[in-house]
């Protein structure tokens, strides 16, 4: 996960490949047909978007590696719509 002044991304990668298994970010084209969203509710879409990329790529349990950053606002926003969509930490 990485959050930036504007924007917020999340991957899921698999550490002994070394590949990226599930990928969203608020510049997700699908998120953008959305329009203009606060901070909050981009990272909420970009949760849910990420736990949907993660069924399908059949990842179930996930390590949430925060980058440091403290548990709350955005971080924790993305990190609750995923686990409401079913993705486990």
């Amino acid at each position: 996960m990485f959050r930036s002044k504007s924007h917020i991304y999340a991957q899921i990668i698999d550490d002994t490949t070394g590949r990226t298994l599930a990928a969203a970010s608020s510049l997700d084209p699908s998120l953008k047909k959305a329009g203009n969203q606060k901070p909050l509710e981009a990272a909420k879409a970009v949760g849910h978007l990420l736990a949907e990329r993660a069924k399908t790529a059949t990842v179930q349990k996930v390590v949430f590696d925060r980058g440091g950053r403290l548990y709350h606002g955005r971080v924790r926003a993305l990190a609750e719509a995923s686990r409401e969509r079913g993705l486990q930490f």
